[in-house]
C-alpha cells in the first residue's frame, strides 16, 4: 500500500515534470533565428564591465570588443573596476582608443553589492541609447553587438537576453558544467519565448538606459549582492510583459570558462541560489520547490529501496523518465550550440544533478558565499 501511495505521487511529480519541459521546448521553438548580415546598426551602444581582478582576460575582452563589425562612433566601453588588487586598471588604460573609459570604485563604507554599485556607477557616466553588460573575463566574436543590436531594432524591446556559454573545457567536470549551462541557459531563453521571462545572464544582457532609469536602477533589491541580472529583469518584465527578448543567435554568443573545480562551482551556485528566494513572482518561487521536492522524493524513493528492494524500481523509472524530459528539450538547445556530443554526459549529470540541487537549495538560501574574494550574502 505505501508503495502505490509513493509510486502515484512521484508519477505526479514525473508528469507535471513533463509538463514543464515540453512547455520550456514550446518556448525555444517559439524563438526566431536572428541573422545579422548586411545589417546596418544605428542604436549608440554602452558596453559595460564590472571587473575585478581580471588581468588575466581582461586585455582579450577588451580587444574582442573594440574589434566588432560596429559603427566606431556609436560605440563605448566603460570598465569599472571593482578594487581590484591585480593590474586590472592598467591593462585597461594602456589602450589609447577614446572609445575606452575606466572608472575606479573608491568606496569607504562596505557594500554588500559591489557589482550592482559598480554598474550604476557607468550607467551615470554612459551615453548610449542601450546598455550592454558582459563580464571581464568573457569572449565575443566579431558580430556579438550587431546581433544583439539587430533584435533591438525590429521591435520595441526593452531588455534583451542572448546566450552565454562554456567553452575551450579541459577535462569532463568542465564539459558537465558546460551541459548543465547549457540547460540553464535554454531555461531562461524559454521563459521569454513563451512570454514568461523568469532568468536571464549578466554577462550577456542589454537593456534601455532610459529604462533603467525609470525604474530607478537596482533600488529595492540592491541589498543583495547577486540578482543584477535575473532580479533586475523580473523588474522590467513587471512594467513591460512583453518587452524583452532573447537575441537567438550563434553570433550574439557569449563565451566564458567553466569553474575549475569544485569548489569554485558550489560557491558560484550558491551564489545563484541565493537570490530566488527574492523574486516578486511567487508562481517562479514556487516552481523552484516544487523541482526541488521533485529530486529530494527521488533520492528519498531510492534510499528506501534499502527497506525493501521495489522501490529501487520505482526510482529507477523515475529516473528514466525524468532523463527522457530533459532529453526532450535539450536536443533542440544543443543542436543550436552545436554541442550534441555533450548529450553522451546526460545519464551521469542526471544522477549527480539531483544531489547537488537538493544541496544547493539549501546551502544556497541558508549561508554566505565566496565571490571575488569577498564573503557575501
Amino acid at each position: 500500500m505505501v508503495i502505490q501511495l509513493i509510486s502515484i505521487l512521484i508519477a505526479l511529480f514525473t508528469l507535471f515534470y513533463w509538463v514543464i519541459m515540453l512547455y520550456l521546448r514550446k518556448g525555444w521553438g517559439k524563438l526566431k533565428l536572428i541573422n545579422a548580415e548586411n545589417k546596418r546598426c544605428t542604436t549608440t551602444v554602452s558596453v559595460l564591465i564590472a571587473a575585478r581582478n581580471e588581468e588575466r582576460m581582461i586585455e582579450s575582452t577588451i580587444q574582442d570588443i573594440l574589434a566588432q563589425d560596429y559603427p566606431a562612433h556609436l560605440l563605448q566601453l566603460i570598465v569599472v573596476d571593482d578594487h581590484s588588487k591585480d593590474r586590472t586598471s592598467e591593462i585597461v588604460l594602456s589602450f589609447i582608443d577614446p572609445r575606452v573609459k575606466l572608472i575606479n570604485l573608491n568606496e569607504k563604507e562596505p557594500l554588500n553589492s559591489y557589482k550592482k554599485k559598480a554598474i550604476a556607477e557607468a550607467i551615470k557616466v554612459s551615453s548610449g541609447e542601450l546598455i550592454i553588460s558582459t563580464d571581464g573575463d568573457c569572449r565575443m566574436g566579431p558580430n556579438w553587438l550587431k546581433s544583439i543590436v539587430t533584435l533591438y531594432e525590429s521591435g520595441d524591446y526593452k531588455m534583451i537576453s542572448s546566450p552565454v556559454t562554456y567553452f575551450e573545457e579541459q577535462n569532463i567536470f568542465e564539459e558537465m558544467q558546460s551541459l548543465e549551462f547549457l540547460f540553464l541557459i535554454g531555461l531562461g531563453a524559454s521563459g521569454i519565448g513563451n512570454g514568461n521571462p523568469t532568468t536571464c545572464n549578466g554577462a550577456n544582457l542589454a537593456y534601455r538606459r532610459d529604462v533603467f532609469h525609470e525604474l530607478k536602477g537596482f533600488q529595492g533589491i540592491d541589498h543583495l549582492a547577486s540578482g543584477d541580472d535575473e532580479l533586475f529583469m523580473h523588474k522590467v518584465a513587471s512594467s513591460y510583459p512583453n518587452g524583452i527578448g532573447f537575441c537567438k543567435s550563434m553570433d550574439a554568443t557569449v563565451y566564458t570558462h567553466a569553474k575549475a573545480n569544485l569548489g569554485e562551482f558550489i560557491q558560484q551556485r550558491k551564489r545563484w541560489a541565493s537570490k530566488s528566494t527574492s523574486y516578486k513572482n511567487k508562481g517562479i518561487v514556487v516552481l523552484g520547490i516544487a523541482i526541488w521536492l521533485y529530486n529530494l522524493s527521488i533520492i528519498g524513493t531510492a534510499l528506501a529501496g534499502f527497506s525493501d528492494p521495489k522501490f529501487w524500481l520505482v526510482a529507477l523509472v523515475t529516473i528514466l523518465l525524468k532523463m527522457l524530459a530533459e532529453l526532450i528539450f535539450l536536443i533542440p538547445v544543443c543542436r543550436f550550440r552545436k554541442r550534441m556530443k555533450l548529450l553522451y554526459y546526460l545519464p551521469l549529470l542526471n544522477l549527480i544533478h539531483m544531489f547537488y540541487l537538493v544541496y544547493i537549495g539549501i546551502a544556497g538560501n541558508s549561508g554566505k558565499y565566496k565571490w571575488k574574494g569577498r564573503l557575501v550574502r
